[in-house]
């Protein structure tokens, strides 16, 4: 009877997972660049995009994936790696063509990633520009920013939107009309900084001094939720991204219907793994969504992509007076596909890539990428700890859904060089 158990056991599990990877990957696979690609899922309610910075073709691979849902009809909103304010004037670049706001709007946006702030990103808004504008009006993506606040530039031209004196201005919001204007600090939420002082100030005049104020009822709660932001970054922000994140998530769903309007997320792929690395590894944002039941498993995609034979662009440089002179690239460390650093199961993908930029389906019922290995999350590392031991025993589909092999990238070029 035991020996009998046993071989329905095993015949359990080879009918389940009989399929080497390589044979599976080359009956999942989808070339991006075909015209005819459509992405192989259409009810999901979050589809999330990410890879390592700094390589120029993540940025078309994204386009990509982005049209293909966009003409399957299968997102409504865009969600970048930003903060709300930089997203609303994303929308506003959207709206108007303006590749000064644009290009401006790209140097802020990368403070916080740097290998981001890059000309490759600045194209891709300009196609994703066009790409939208060809969609009937009912259909066109809306840019909504869930992330901490980048910098204090763009919220301040947002609260400046919405704030206006009842008389004549208070000296704190003249402060504020003043930096804008004048254009010339840092804005940033790192230090104690100028922009940071004079929001400080603003929001304590705002607590004392409220009769001088206007604020359109209307947009009362946009208000509000900046209000909410800034203080964040006035705490010990850096523990505090994971978190708002997610609580900016919550608060935007019952603004805009995230639950019956799908959405594109745009993040590092940290943010995007679905489980923990282990029984106490970060609760990362779709993590939490799962975790605290926002949504199932099945309704949030995480789709990563992963280079090989690529450079990204590592380190800008600046000369002695704090003037941009350069940059730097990496082709090994980095990408996470050389000798002594590299995903376990990624040379699967090289050996049966259509194109430069392949797509893999990982997740169906009978995918060997289901078993208790951990192809494309574990690290291989020669120097380093990596890990291994966090993910020993939990699967691919536990994390991801999609691979995309972006092959042959150059580096992404520092927005600073744009002529």
């Amino acid at each position: 009877m035991k020996n009998t158990l046993y071989i329905l056991c095993f015949l359990s599990i080879v009918s389940l997972f009989g399929q080497s990877k390589v044979d599976y990957l080359k009956q999942h696979r989808y070339d991006l660049h075909q015209t005819n690609f459509h992405f192989p899922q259409k009810s999901m309610k979050l589809v999330g995009f990410g890879a390592y910075h700094g390589s120029a073709k993540t940025e078309d691979t994204e386009l990509l994936l982005l049209r293909s849902l966009l003409k399957n009809k299968s997102v409504q909103y865009y969600l970048p790696e930003t903060d709300f304010s930089i997203g609303h004037f994303f929308n506003e670049y959207l709206q108007t063509g303006d590749t000064l706001l644009l290009k401006d709007l790209v140097t802020h946006y990368g403070t916080r990633v740097p290998q981001d702030r890059s000309i490759e990103t600045y194209s891709k808004w300009i196609a994703l520009k066009n790409l939208n504008d060809s969609l009937p009006q009912k259909d066109r993506l809306q840019v909504v920013g869930i992330d901490l606040l980048v910098s204090y530039k763009y919220v301040s031209k947002h609260l400046l939107q919405l704030l206006s004196p009842k008389d004549a201005p208070t000296k704190a919001l003249s402060d504020l009309q003043r930096m804008i204007a004048v254009d010339t600090t840092d804005y940033s939420i790192q230090y104690d900084s100028y922009a940071k002082n004079i929001l400080k100030k603003l929001l304590k005049d705002l607590r004392q001094h409220q009769a001088h104020y206007k604020i359109s009822l209307a947009r009362k709660k946009e208000f509000d939720h900046l209000v909410k932001n800034i203080r964040v970054t006035f705490e010990d922000f850096n523990r505090a991204r994971e978190p708002t994140i997610y609580e900016n998530y919550l608060t935007l769903s019952k603004w805009y219907n995230f639950k019956d309007k799908p959405q594109f997320l745009r993040m590092g792929f940290a943010h995007l793994a679905k489980s923990r690395e282990g029984t106490d590894g970060y609760p990362y944002f779709f993590t939490r969504l799962i975790e605290n039941k926002i949504y199932t498993e099945e309704e949030v995609i995480s789709v990563i992509g992963y280079l090989t034979n690529s450079r990204v662009v590592w380190d800008e440089k600046y000369d002695a007076q704090g003037n941009y002179s350069g940059f730097t690239t990496e082709g090994g460390f980095g990408i996470g596909d050389y000798d002594k650093e590299y995903f376990r199961g990624i040379q699967h993908l090289k050996d049966t890539k259509l194109s430069d930029q392949t797509l893999y389906r990982l997740n169906t019922l009978k995918s060997p990428y289901r078993k208790a290995e951990p192809d494309l999350i574990e690290i291989v590392m020669e120097d380093e700890a990596s890990n291994g031991a966090a993910v020993k025993g939990m699967a691919t589909t536990h994390f991801i859904d999609y691979a995309v092999l972006i092959s042959d990238s150059k580096a992404s070029t520092p927005i600073f060089e744009i002529k």
